[in-house]
C-alpha cells in the first residue's frame, strides 16, 4: 500500500538501545562501526549519545536518517551482575540492526583482527553472505553487503 499524502514526509529518525558502559559503547560504535557522535544529551541521571555516519552533513538531527541513540543510565557502568536484554534471548523481542558494507569480506576480517566478538561469521550456516557481530551490550549487529548478490 502506498504512502499516503499524510505520512509523505515520515521518516524513521532514530532507534534507542539503552548500554550498561558509555565507554565501551562509544568505542565500539565510533572505532569499529565508524559512527560518529552528532549530539549529546546530559539528563542528569541519564546521558543520551546520538551516533550516525556521516553521508547526510549538513542537516538537522530531526532531519536525518538512521541515528543511533545511546542511552545510559547513570550508575549502571559500576555493578558487575547488571546487563540488558538484547531481545534475542527469552522472551524473545528486539533482533538487531543492520550496517551494509562495501566489501562484507573485508569487514569481517577486520572485525575479526579488532577482537570483535561475533554471533554469526560468514562461513557459519546456510547465509554465507551475512555476518552478525555483538557489541558491548550483546545486542546483535547485522552486517551485509552493500550490493547484496541475489
Amino acid at each position: 500500500m502506498p504512502a499516503s499524502a499524510e505520512t509523505a514526509s515520515y521518516r524513521l529518525n532514530h532507534v534507542m538501545l539503552r548500554v550498561k558502559d558509555p565507554k565501551k559503547s562509544l568505542e565500539f560504535y565510533e572505532n569499529v562501526l565508524g559512527m560518529d557522535v552528532i549530539d549529546k544529551h546530559d539528563g542528569g541521571d541519564f546521558t543520551l549519545y546520538f551516533l550516525a555516519y556521516q553521508h547526510q552533513k549538513g542537516v538537522s538531527r530531526g532531519e536525518r536518517e538512521a541515528i543511533l541513540e545511546l542511552t545510559h543510565n547513570h550508575g549502571t557502568e559500576n555493578d558487575d551482575s547488571f546487563a540488558y536484554h538484547n531481545g534475542n534471548n527469552e522472551p524473545k523481542g528486539f533482533g538487531h540492526l543492520c550496517v551494509s558494507v562495501d566489501d562484507i569480506q573485508a569487514a569481517c576480517d577486520r572485525f575479526e583482527k579488532l577482537g570483535v566478538k561475533f554471533q554469526k561469521r560468514l562461513t557459519d550456516g546456510k547465509m554465507r553472505n551475512i555476518a552478525f557481530i555483538l557489541d558491548p551490550d550483546n545486542y546483535w549487529i547485522e552486517i551485509i553487503a552493500t550490493n547484496k548478490p541475489q
